[in-house]
């Protein structure tokens, strides 16, 4: 009787031992080990690849060019590859956008320059992975959904402290950047051309703080 191959594990919570480095090292270290980064850069180019369902620890391995038991020195399984990785490319993302609210001097280049970030990373998914981004959105939003929160709770305060240094009296910076948010998020829902949500991001902002400003030349019109 033959033997049957092996099958292709499938399973998101693919799991390595339960002792080592791995199931110490607490959720803000990675910066402080070099050793992540091939393999989050080869965890994202085979999620990207193959969708995160498909991948497997064995392709994370491989295209770091580790063997396995050395990529389970740095992670636990599948599922904490992918959290280090949404946390490093969320955290990348609200970088660019403080530096984006920094580097301009009117307020709708500082939103538009912020939001822009956030735009960036739904449209390189969509870019570097045609076949699986809505896999690879759907599975962050249900394995990260702590770090999502938290994502858009920060890029919600960045954008109501940019708001809140001329918003009007009676206008709620926190209300105003909930609605930026909103507003980019439907942007994000079609992306078939990648220029379209850009310029259209770039225009609504600009009519959002047209918005703002007729609201603090004209008062009582906002009563």
């Amino acid at each position: 009787m033959s033997k049957r191959a092996p099958s292709r594990k499938t399973s998101e919570t693919e799991r390595g031992p339960e002792t080592g480095p791995a199931g110490d090292r607490s959720a803000g270290d990675d910066s402080e080990d070099a050793r992540l980064d091939p393999i989050l850069t080869a965890a994202y180019t085979c999620f990207t690849r193959h969708g995160v369902r498909r991948t497997t620890m064995d392709d994370i391995a491989r295209e770091a060019g580790m063997s396995r038991p050395a990529v389970y020195q740095y992670v636990r399984n599948k599922e904490d590859v992918f959290r280090r990785l949404t946390r490093r490319l969320l955290a990348q993302t609200l970088a660019d956008a403080r530096a984006g609210l920094e580097s301009k001097d009117e307020l709708a280049d500082q939103l538009t320059s912020a939001l822009e970030a956030k735009l960036r990373l739904t449209l390189r998914l969509w870019q570097d992975s045609p076949a699986h981004a809505a896999e690879l959105l759907s599975v962050d939003a249900r394995t990260s959904a702590d770090l999502i929160s938290e994502y858009e709770q920060a890029m919600r305060d960045l954008l109501a402290g940019a708001a809140g240094r001329v918003v009007p009296p009676r206008a709620d910076a926190e209300e105003f950047a909930d609605l930026l948010l909103a507003f980019t998020r439907g942007l994000e829902a079609d992306l078939s051309d990648h220029a379209t949500p850009v310029r259209r991001l770039r225009h609504g902002v600009q009519l959002f703080v047209a918005g703002l400003d007729h609201a603090r030349t004209n008062p009582l019109e906002s009563v």
